[in-house]
């Protein structure tokens, strides 16, 4: 079991040190503790090395057919950039029909309100949602990351 070296710090700042993030007062405390703790010091040194091999990783982009969510064939292709406008289009115009079918055949006025204010309230959310993903698409920091 390692000694305790009665560090009144966070072990995170040790990290935040090697990455060169921490404030100048939290600075300074670390370089002060590691000028006299060689138990830290190990660990500092420990954690550059993993950092280093980490850095240096490399990997080998798989190729277009070794990624299984992409369309394989030109068919395929097709299907699937047709197919996702296809099923919207039907849901908004069957959805419009039943919506159209209810209003009219609705024989009072909290009938139709129950209708329109939870057909309503379920169109807000979606709306909601794709007003922020398409927002967030704006400032997302990894639409630029390739596959």
């Amino acid at each position: 079991m390692p000694e305790q070296c009665g560090r009144t710090f966070d072990e995170v700042l040790l990290s935040g040190y090697l990455d060169d993030a921490l404030v100048q007062g939290d600075e300074q405390r670390v370089r002060v503790h590691l000028e006299d703790c060689a138990t830290c010091r190990t660990l500092v040194e420990e954690l550059a090395a993993v950092r280093e091999a980490t850095m240096s990783s490399t990997f080998d982009t798989p190729r277009d057919h070794e990624w299984p969510e992409m369309p394989r064939t030109g068919a395929s292709r097709l299907a699937h950039g047709m197919g996702w406008p296809l099923v919207m289009a039907w849901v908004v115009l069957f959805g419009g029909y039943a919506l159209w079918e209810l209003w009219t055949e609705a024989e009072n006025l909290l009938e139709q309100l129950i209708l329109v204010g939870g057909v309503s309230g379920i169109g807000l959310l979606f709306l909601r949602v794709l007003i922020d993903r398409l927002d967030a698409l704006k400032t997302d920091r990894y639409r630029e990351v390739q596959k």
